[in-house]
C-alpha cells in the first residue's frame, strides 16, 4: 500500500458546494459558493470564443496584455503582479515558497477554510488566532501569536465566512508592529464588495510597508469563479519565490482573454456588483428585523453564527430547495443570490430553528 506523508494524511480533504437537494421538488437555489449569480458579458463570451480557437497551443505564460491591464487597474508596477489559479492558488504559492517544515502560519479562525489545507500541505504548522466576539480579526492576539517560527500571516478581508473587515487605521498599527520578515498576505477576494469607508485599503498598505502583499480574485465580482484566475501584489524578493513554485502554463489563454475583458467592462460589472450589494443590505436589514443574529457583512454573502443549531438549520433550508454552506458547530454561509433565490431564503427562515 502506498502511505501518504503524514502531514497529509491528516488534513480533511476539501468539501466542495452540492449542487442538487434530494427529495425537493421545487427550485433549488445554490447558496453556498459565493459565485457572482449572474452570467458572462456578452464581450467577455466573446473574448473567451476568440482564444477558445488557439487552445491547440500552450499558454502565454507572461500574460502580458492582462499583467499591463491589472497594473494600470491597481497602480503597480507589471513585475509586481504574479497569477494563480484563483486567489487561493495564489496563497498557495506563497505558502509553498515561504513556509515548510518548521515554521508557522497565522490566521484568524475562523477564516478561509482553505488555509488550515494549504498550511498542512506545505508541511508547515497553522496557528488559528480565534475570531473576536464580533466575529473579527483580533489582531492583539495575532500579535501575540507570533514566535520566531513564524513567517507567513494572512489577514482575510472581508472575512470568509463572516463577512467582517479590518480597519484601515488598526491593520496599519498591526502591521507596524510585525517583524517585517514575516510576510504580511492582505487577502481581498471580496474587496469590491465592500463600501465601509473605513475598511482596510490593501493596495495602500502595499507600498507602504515592505513585507505586505495582497491577493485578488476574478472568480467573485468579475464572475470567472469557472475559469480560475486570481493573482497577487508582491515585491520582487517575493515574486522570485513565487515563480519557482507556480505551476507552468496553469493559466490559460482563455482566463487571460477573459481577464482582459473584464477589466475593460468593469464599469459594466460595477452595476451587477452594485445590486448584489443592495441585495445584500436588504437581507441584513430583514435579518436584524427577524431577530436573527448576524454581523455587520462587507462581502458577497450573510453569516448565521448558529453554534450548536447549526446542522439543524442547514437541513430546515435544504429541505426547502437551499443549499448553504454550513460549518458545524460554529454557523452557516449564506451567498447573496438573485433576489428570487433571497427571497427563498428569508421566507424559509420564517419557520427555522432558531439559535
Amino acid at each position: 500500500m502506498i502511505t501518504q506523508r503524514s502531514n497529509i494524511a491528516a488534513i480533511p480533504s476539501y468539501r466542495p458546494g452540492k449542487s442538487t437537494v434530494d427529495g425537493w421538488a421545487g427550485p433549488v437555489y445554490k447558496l453556498s459558493s459565493n459565485e457572482n449569480p449572474y452570467p458572462p458579458l456578452p464581450s467577455v463570451l466573446e473574448a473567451i470564443a476568440r482564444a477558445a480557437s488557439h487552445i491547440e497551443r500552450y499558454p502565454n505564460m507572461a500574460a502580458p496584455e492582462l499583467t499591463l491591464a491589472i497594473a494600470a487597474r491597481q497602480g503597480v508596477l507589471p513585475e509586481q503582479i504574479a497569477f494563480g489559479g484563483g486567489s487561493v492558488e495564489s496563497a498557495a504559492q506563497l505558502i509553498r515558497a515561504f513556509a515548510g517544515d518548521g515554521d508557522e502560519v497565522i490566521f484568524a479562525w475562523r477564516s478561509f477554510e482553505a488555509y488550515p489545507l494549504l498550511v498542512s500541505g506545505a508541511g508547515a504548522t497553522p496557528v488559528q488566532v480565534p475570531l473576536t466576539a464580533d466575529h473579527r480579526h483580533d489582531l492583539d492576539a495575532m500579535l501575540a501569536a507570533i514566535t520566531e517560527r513564524t513567517r507567513v500571516i494572512f489577514i482575510c478581508t472581508p472575512n470568509n465566512p463572516t463577512g467582517t473587515v479590518v480597519r484601515h487605521d488598526e491593520l496599519h498599527a498591526f502591521l507596524a508592529q510585525v517583524p517585517d520578515d514575516i510576510l504580511v498576505v492582505i487577502d481581498e477576494a471580496y474587496v469590491h464588495f465592500t463600501n465601509d469607508p473605513e475598511a482596510e485599503r490593501g493596495i495602500e498598505l502595499f507600498h507602504e510597508f515592505e513585507n505586505v502583499a495582497v491577493l485578488h480574485t476574478f472568480s467573485k465580482a468579475y464572475g470567472m469563479a469557472g475559469l480560475r484566475l486570481g493573482y497577487a501584489i508582491v515585491r520582487d524578493d517575493v515574486h522570485e519565490g513565487l515563480r519557482k513554485v507556480a505551476m507552468p502554463f496553469a493559466l490559460t489563454d482563455i482566463a487571460q482573454a477573459a481577464g482582459v475583458a473584464s477589466l475593460a467592462a468593469e464599469d459594466e460589472l460595477q452595476e451587477r456588483v452594485d445590486v448584489l450589494i443592495t441585495e445584500r443590505d436588504r437581507v441584513r436589514a430583514s435579518l436584524a428585523a427577524a431577530g436573527w443574529k448576524s454581523p455587520d457583512s462587507q462581502a458577497n454573502f450573510v453569516w448565521l453564527p448558529a453554534g450548536d443549531m447549526t446542522d439543524a438549520l442547514n437541513t430546515h433550508l435544504a429541505n426547502l430547495g437551499l443549499i448553504v454552506r454550513p460549518f458545524t458547530g460554529h454557523g452557516i454561509r449564506v451567498s447573496i443570490g438573485e433576489p428570487a433565490a433571497n427571497d427563498a431564503f428569508l421566507t424559509a427562515l420564517e419557520s427555522a430553528p432558531r439559535y
